[in-house]
């Protein structure tokens, strides 16, 4: 009953202090949003939304990267194996550098103009586009390390700095934001330049974990050994969430294109505003899986189920009441979220209030979805990990392009409607393949 209660109040400190990221990464998100809106114009907010998949491709770096190296010094720090946990460390943090220079010079100085001509096909947003991506891709480095420094760190025992490096990094890039959009009169080239700056920010504060001596367990080991066999580990840890988000990549691509062909510079504002919704349920959605990445690979690591089963319930108890909050709140009051992003148009209101409704409902299974794809790897069920992650964006394409195609006016309920039958075929795969949630 101890133990039980110490993972208690283990969980509850990983979860608060993740939490506390997500909520200033969302915020970070969702406000830059505004501050575009009302500084540039509504074709700002939609050239960012254009903008996302390459956010998300940079994202599935550092997951393919970072999330399996994280749940592999995890497991090894919970054994005891020092050696092994620096080893995935340094492999994780030189793979993160070396790609993210890679992404910077031929994304970012190379093909720039055709890496916005593929992303964005409306001649009035193109430019906007063009330049937010750009700045966006050479300063992609520092969003690889940044996400991989906190991984570590949380995993290390510092959540709480984890916690203040994001929160900085997030309130300089809002400041920033107004410094270089209206005083310097950067444009929206501007709003990534400040993402930039709060990222090399956040990177120099996450470095003072190594400041006590007590931290340096996990320091860099730059030896040559098993070089190729941690690396393949690495990748096929943190397959299952990079190809979630390999799939939501193609997921922002293929409904970005559909939804501006289908309902034009009106619908595609709607879609903007509702992807920064998806933000606020990331808040709970990003440290409810972080919690469980970190203290339940733990768990596992020590061969405690118990302890992985008390982590578990509290996770699903805390993700349900923080979607059933949000989204009764989304469902009452979606025109306050419409105009916060700067519309003032009636044909704007309309469809963003219609849109936003339909989308608080849809992202409750998509969490709970997400949720069980990390239970399903902590329990080294692989095979239905990897399920998930195919299915979790991909299911929703051809819905979208049937509703498009025989259902334009339905187009907003294609995510709800996917997402449904794919916890449907969840349910079967599961018991067709008899899987059960015990530690091998």
């Amino acid at each position: 009953m101890q133990n039980n209660d110490n993972i208690n109040a283990q969980f509850y400190r990983y979860l608060w202090a993740y939490i506390l990221v997500a909520l200033s990464g969302c915020l970070g998100n969702v406000v830059d949003g505004i501050i575009v809106g009302n500084l540039i114009s509504e074709d700002g907010v939609s050239a960012i939304n254009l903008s996302k998949p390459i956010n998300q491709f940079i994202f599935t770096l550092h997951l393919f990267i970072n999330a399996g190296a994280g749940m592999l010094v995890a497991y090894a720090l919970g054994q005891g194996k020092i050696e092994d946990a620096r080893r995935f460390f340094t492999r994780a943090l030189t793979l993160s550098g070396g790609i993210g220079v890679l992404l910077a010079i031929v994304g970012g100085l190379i093909f720039p103009d055709k890496v916005a001509q593929y992303l964005c096909s409306n001649e009035q947003i193109l430019p906007l586009a063009r330049d937010y991506m750009q700045v966006l891709l050479i300063g992609n480095p520092a969003f690889i390390i940044m996400w991989g420094l906190s991984t570590m760190v949380g995993v290390n025992g510092s959540p709480r700095l984890v916690s203040l490096a994001v929160i900085i990094d997030n309130v300089l890039n809002l400041c920033l934001d107004i410094v270089f959009i209206k005083w310097l009169d950067w444009g929206i080239t501007g709003s990534s330049a400040a993402t930039v700056v709060g990222h090399l920010v956040g990177i120099a504060i996450l470095l003072t974990h190594w400041i006590k001596p007590e931290n340096r367990r996990l320091v860099p080991d730059f030896s040559t050994s098993a070089v190729m066999a941690s690396c393949r580990r690495i990748i096929s840890q943190g397959a299952p969430l990079a190809i979630a988000s390999i799939c939501l990549t193609l997921l922002l691509l293929s409904a970005n294109t559909i939804v501006l062909s289908t309902l034009g510079r009106t619908g595609i504002f709607a879609f903007a505003v509702c992807m920064n919704l998806l933000q606020v349920y990331n808040l709970f959605l990003s440290g409810t899986c972080q919690t469980l990445q970190s203290l339940g690979a733990i768990q596992v690591g020590k061969g405690n189920e118990e302890g992985l089963r008390t982590v578990l319930r509290r996770a699903f108890r805390f993700i349900t009441a923080a979607m059933a909050a949000t989204c009764c709140l989304v469902v009452v009051y979606p025109q306050l979220i419409v105009k916060l992003f700067g519309a003032d148009e009636p044909e704007l209101i309309a469809q963003g209030n219609h849109a936003l409704r339909i989308f608080a409902l849809s992202f409750i299974p998509f969490c709970y979805i997400y949720v069980l794809m990390i239970v399903y790897k902590l329990y080294g069920m692989h095979r239905m990990s990897l399920f998930i992650s195919f299915a979790l964006s991909l299911m929703v394409i051809p819905v979208l392009w049937f509703m498009a195609r025989y259902a334009p006016q339905m187009l907003w309920y294609s995510y709800l409607i996917a997402y449904l039958i794919e916890a449907l075929a969840i349910f079967v795969a599961h018991r067709l393949t008899h899987a059960q949630f015990k530690l091998k």
